[in-house]
């Protein structure tokens, strides 16, 4: 067996990068959020009590729902949840996931903040994993990363293209 391989959240991903300049702002918030709720839990487990990175992600949907963009509220929220990560100490799954909720909700401000909220929650499923098997972990939720966006868009073309008929959903 083969302890930790290396995992560097500047790793390029010419597929992913491609597949998020492709998709709208709004699928890209919806995506980063779904990124961020599987890894939450490590935080959530760890630090019951701290509440700021699910709000930032609240804070996230309630822009979906909206439309409304304060930036002093998402770069609060933003903010909050990155000083969650601080306050977990050392790096590991709990303060990788504040992380990608930090990065998630700076996705109302820039939307190519969602991909690092994604490999926020990658570094999440590096540090949680065994370390005598890391590759599969990660390569599964890298491939659910890249599906489910691919999902997403082609959802939100399908109900666009729709809309634009003059259709009902």
């Amino acid at each position: 067996m083969n302890k930790k391989s290396g995992f560097t959240l500047a790793r390029k991903d010419e597929e992913m990068t491609d597949l998020v300049k492709e998709t709208d702002h709004k699928t890209l918030a919806i995506w980063a959020i779904d990124c961020v709720e599987r890894v939450l839990p490590y935080f959530e487990i760890q630090c019951p009590q701290d509440k700021r990175p699910g709000n930032a992600i609240e804070a996230l949907q309630t822009w979906i729902r909206t439309g409304e963009f304060h930036m002093a509220d998402i770069r609060k929220a933003s903010l909050d949840a990155h000083a969650a990560a601080r306050e977990v100490g050392r790096d590991n799954a709990a303060r990788s996931a504040a992380r990608a909720a930090g990065q998630a909700v700076a996705t109302a401000h820039v939307a190519t903040h969602s991909l690092a909220a994604a490999k926020y929650a990658l570094q999440a499923i590096y540090r949680a994993a065994n370390p005598f098997d890391t590759e599969d972990p990660i390569t599964r939720e890298r491939d659910w990363q890249y599906q489910h966006l691919r999902e997403l868009r082609d959802r939100q073309e399908r109900a666009n293209r729709a809309a634009e008929k003059g259709e009902v959903s």
